[in-house]
């Protein structure tokens, strides 16, 4: 997962670049890039870190042109080293490229891609992987028709060539220069990709990003969400704009996005992430409700945790206090690159409020539950802080498979609820009652009043991969690639417990 963003505008785009990827922080802090193109050279800067610590005052002034793609990198594929940093350009062909989600068989491609077509591919980075096939049939295209200019047809082409042989779900940003823009989305529009545009002048600026929350602080107004199977091209010569369905399958956008990636102030394939959150609160109350359970106070987990809590205490007519105070300057801990540095942030990421939390029955409400120790580290803390009782509520359902479309929920065995049941869980946690969402309880809330999105891909909650081509013989694959990737900056280190005994009925959860 990861924060795309591309800007076409008539003058220095820069600095609306900047700002664009702050407000994308949330989606990635493994690295940040952006390059610029001011009609002869490209201009480039990207680095390992947050954005404000990647880019300062004498970089922005290099990073000149009219055109800008930038990134923030979430790393599920590669490693953690700076070459694997996003946007890329290709200098042979002049194209620059950045992309959100994961191809999972980028490993295969690249060893083709090396040992077929000879070309190089310098990082681990499935973007590279993907810039490499489109100028691959850019190439070709050009050739075929010993033209200077490419036609749509042709850009369209080289998109199809992509959908052919990258399989997973990306969201893709690029720039052909002095051709123009070129913004696609896989075939089931997993990842999301807005596109907008702003009058400056006579003219308009476009842009294209992962959520409206850019499109909204830069001033930007919302044109459409990029279709499934769908390539947007934005002509430099005529700043015409064609929409081309390319290979459109049925929508079946991420519902993890709803859950915990996006910002709540959001809309994605015109779901309002906020109203999302509120209506798996509701539901989720209405669980809790049938257990008759003796509650003080609803309490967050902030931050993406408040607008459920906030809908369940309502629904519930029971109080709702602020008892977890977060240290704004930590990042968001599940995107961490290490089980290690995850435990160690919590501590420094959250601390109890004891005045709410001395003598209470809490309902604890979280967003969900991967592989168990942040919860149990929140429970502890509470508990240390004075809670009588601790009701655990979760708005999303166990997560038992893994995610191989861009969210870092690994392997089935990092995974608690995949080898334990709710109970075991709860007792791992140390909470006094554990409540999961339903399943359909969340589809309906994220699809509520929206009549254009009728699926969804929740693989993660009931191992239903919508691309149709993951089975349990690509799920092992993409296992060995996790373990034997020793650079790969996801690769989870051991857990407090030991990996070894997370295998069913051997961890101890007395």
């Amino acid at each position: 997962m990861c924060g795309v963003v591309g800007i076409f505008g008539n003058d220095y785009v820069a600095q609306d670049m900047y700002d664009a990827l702050i407000c994308l922080q949330h989606r990635g802090q493994d690295a940040t890039g952006i390059i610029t193109y001011d009609g002869e050279i490209f201009h480039t800067q990207k680095d390992l870190g947050l954005v404000r610590d990647v880019f300062h005052t004498r970089h922005m002034q290099k990073l000149l042109g009219y055109v800008a793609i930038g990134h923030t990198r979430y790393s599920t594929i590669g490693g953690g080293a700076v070459e694997d940093a996003q946007p890329f350009l290709s200098q042979s062909f002049g194209v620059m490229l950045a992309h959100n989600g994961n191809v999972f068989n980028s490993y295969d491609l690249k060893k083709e891609l090396l040992e077929h077509d000879h070309r190089l591919v310098n990082s681990n980075c499935d973007a590279e992987i993907i810039l490499q096939l489109f100028t691959k049939e850019l190439a070709r295209q050009n050739d075929k028709s010993k033209k200077s200019d490419l036609s749509v047809k042709q850009i369209s082409d080289a998109v199809k060539s992509v959908y052919a042989r990258a399989r997973g779900a990306y969201s893709v940003v690029s720039y052909i220069a002095n051709k123009g823009m070129v913004a696609f989305r896989d075939p089931y529009g997993i990842r999301p990709l807005l596109f907008g545009k702003r009058k400056n002048g006579l003219a308009y600026d476009y842009i294209f990003a992962s959520e409206s929350i850019v499109l909204d602080v830069l001033g930007f107004e919302f044109v459409s969400d990029v279709g499934p199977g769908e390539m947007v091209f934005i002509d430099e010569k005529t700043r015409a704009v064609h929409h081309v369905k390319v290979m459109p399958k049925t929508l079946t956008p991420c519902v993890f996005e709803y859950i915990y990636f996006a910002r709540p102030d959001s809309v994605l394939n015109g779901i309002s992430v906020y109203k999302a959150q509120m209506r798996m609160g509701e539901k989720l109350a209405d669980k809790v409700k049938k257990l008759k359970l003796d509650i003080d106070v609803v309490m967050p987990v902030p931050d993406s945790s408040r607008a459920a809590a906030v809908a369940m205490a309502d629904r519930l007519g029971i109080k709702y206090r602020e008892g977890l105070v977060k240290n704004r300057y930590i990042g968001r801990t599940f995107i961490m690159p290490g089980q290690k540095i995850r435990k160690k942030s919590i501590q420094y990421k959250l601390n109890p409020m004891k005045l709410e939390i001395t003598g209470k029955k809490i309902l604890l409400v979280d967003d969900s539950i991967v592989r168990g120790n942040t919860s149990k580290q929140i429970v502890q803390m509470i508990r240390n802080a004075g809670a009588k009782k601790i009701y655990l509520a979760i708005f999303s359902p166990p997560i038992i498979n893994p995610c191989l479309y861009g969210i870092d929920i690994p392997t089935r065995e990092e995974l608690i609820a995949s080898s334990f049941s709710v109970e075991q869980v709860r007792k791992f946690t140390g909470a006094d009652a554990l409540i999961y969402a339903d399943l359909k309880d969340v589809f309906e809330a994220c699809i509520s009043g929206n009549p254009n999105v009728k699926d969804m891909c929740m693989a993660c909650f009931d191992g239903k991969y919508k691309t149709g081509d993951i089975d349990e013989k690509v799920l092992k694959k993409n296992a060995a690639s996790r373990l034997n990737d020793k650079s790969c900056g996801q690769i989870e280190e051991e857990f407090e417990t030991g990996p070894e005994k997370r295998k069913k009925g051997q961890l101890n959860l007395v």
